[in-house]
C-alpha cells in the first residue's frame, strides 16, 4: 500500500514562501496525476494545483494562480508546490493527493497533511 507524506509546512508571515513537498513510501511508484488540495477551518477542501506526471502539465487554481507552482521530480519520485506571496487566507491544511488512472476523477492516495499558517 502505497502512502504519501507531505512536508514542509509551517508558519510564515504575509508575503513569504513555502515549498511543500509530497513524497510516496514506494521509491517505484509513479502516478499518472498528482495533485495539491487544501481544506481551512469551516470550509470544504479546495482544489490548488495538479500535474500530470509524465507530461508535466499543470494546472492551478485562479486562487493561487501567479503565486503558486506544482512541480515534480522524476527522478526522486517527489511533488512540490511552491507556495510565494502567501495570504493570511492561504492558511489551511495542505494534503497532495494520487491517482493512478487518467479515466476517473478520484484519487487513489491521500496524505496526512501539512498545516500552513500565514499570519498577517
Amino acid at each position: 500500500q502505497v502512502q504519501l507524506v507531505e512536508s514542509g509546512g509551517g508558519l510564515v508571515q504575509a508575503g513569504g514562501s513555502l515549498r511543500l513537498t509530497c513524497a510516496a513510501s514506494t521509491r517505484s511508484f509513479t502516478p499518472y496525476y498528482m495533485a495539491w488540495f487544501r481544506q481551512a477551518p469551516g470550509k470544504e477542501r479546495e482544489f490548488v494545483a495538479g500535474i500530470i506526471w509524465s507530461a508535466g502539465s499543470t494546472a492551478h487554481a485562479e486562487s493561487v494562480k501567479d503565486r503558486f507552482t506544482i512541480s515534480r521530480d522524476n527522478a526522486k519520485n517527489m511533488g512540490f508546490l511552491q507556495m510565494n506571496s502567501l495570504k493570511p487566507e492561504d492558511t489551511a491544511v495542505y494534503y497532495c493527493a494520487a491517482r493512478i488512472a487518467p479515466a476517473t476523477s478520484k484519487f487513489d492516495y491521500w496524505g496526512p497533511g501539512t498545516q500552513v499558517t500565514v499570519s498577517s
